[in-house]
């Protein structure tokens, strides 16, 4: 199992998660644009998604020909439960970090 993720990768897992079953790759560029306010690179989503499946973070499925894409298919992402345990220890280590400097955090010093 790989241990961890960087920082945009993180962001992916937790879009994908945010998605559930409709988490493919224009979802996911606007649910990061949105939630994060950065203007995000469709090619450094397709890139970070397929290392995350190369990590089996993500299982991806091929769906339905739709006449909106040509009759392309479109790639769906689901997470894994590796995903699930590098988030929560993130997330811990996040909260350790931060412990007692949320005031700071939140101040406009």
């Amino acid at each position: 199992m790989v241990d961890s993720v960087g920082d945009f990768e993180k962001l992916l897992l937790l879009a994908v998660m945010r998605l559930e079953d409709g988490a493919y790759g224009a979802a996911i560029t606007e649910e990061l644009e949105t939630r994060t306010g950065r203007s995000i690179s469709p090619g450094a989503v397709y890139v970070g998604l397929r290392r995350l499946e190369d990590k089996s973070m993500l299982r991806s499925t091929m769906g339905e020909a739709t006449a909106e894409r040509g009759g392309r298919p479109k790639r769906f992402y689901n997470i894994r439960r590796d995903a699930l345990t590098v988030l929560r220890s993130s997330q811990r280590e996040w909260d350790a970090m931060t412990e007692g400097l949320e005031a700071m955090l939140e101040s406009d010093r």
